[in-house]
């Protein structure tokens, strides 16, 4: 079992994660959005959606200090045991905290207002059920890390060597194997996080609008006769520079 859920599963989800992707951008172009509902309510989204946002980027760094920076590299910077884990207790509990108040805001907000949640699919409640899931075993991990450590073992022990280990398809399924049961509940909800990832609205990450740094200008007419421009493209000069001329 563990050899199936520590040594096949993750590269399962990864193929799936990655064909998903693939099989979405190409037939499922127009629904590749977050299928905004800013329309029907923008008060409880303009605080909900920026703490969540926010606090998931500082929990996606967390994770990344955490699993990929081995252990020796912030032992040779002079970090003791004791204060790397007091700064991933503060530093995970406000990030976990911020996300969970985002998401439980956005929640409320689906369910509580009537076209917002006309609106929810059953695709949506499914992503939110996982992505709540996987923050409060997040929150839990953070602090088992700390005060439960079972037999003296921690995440920079077991799940962070098992991590690094899958990128040279070497997994370490013995480290894993003897992470606490909190670490392999966490890393299960999370891996069905990303299976679930590519046919929910959170596809809408992957996207990264960079056409907008090169796009041209928009040039706003007006439609009164008598005070048309004449047509010019997006990069060119639309007289101001002239006018202040002029007026010097």
């Amino acid at each position: 079992m563990d050899i199936i859920l520590w040594g096949v599963l993750p590269y399962v989800m990864i193929v799936v994660l990655v064909g998903g992707l693939i099989w979405r951008y190409r037939y499922d172009q127009f629904g590749w959005t977050t299928r905004s509902s800013q329309l029907y309510e923008s008060r409880l989204l303009r605080i909900g959606s920026p703490v969540f946002h926010f606090g998931l980027l500082a929990v996606i760094a967390g994770h990344f200090f955490g699993l990929v920076i081995p252990k020796s590299w912030t032992e040779a910077l002079g970090m003791s045991e004791s204060l790397y884990h007091f700064n991933a207790l503060f530093v995970g509990s406000v990030a976990g905290l911020g996300t969970l108040s985002g998401i439980i805001i956005l929640i409320y907000r689906r369910r509580k207002t009537g076209p917002v949640f006309m609106a929810t699919t059953n695709n949506d409640k499914l992503m939110y059920v996982v992505l709540l899931a996987a923050i409060l075993f997040g929150l839990w991990t953070t602090l088992a890390s700390v005060f439960f450590d079972e037999h003296g073992l921690t995440y920079r022990d077991t799940v962070s060597p098992w991590f690094r280990s899958l990128f040279i398809f070497q997994p370490d399924v013995a480290s894993m194997a003897a992470a606490p049961t909190s670490f392999h509940i966490h890393t299960l909800v999370g891996m069905l996080l990303f299976i679930v990832w590519p046919f929910t609205r959170l596809v809408h990450a992957f996207t990264a609008p960079l056409h907008y740094l090169f796009r041209p200008y928009i040039v706003y007419r007006s439609r009164d006769k008598g005070a048309s421009v004449p047509n010019r493209s997006g990069w060119s000069d639309v007289g101001t520079r002239d006018r202040d001329t002029r007026q010097r």
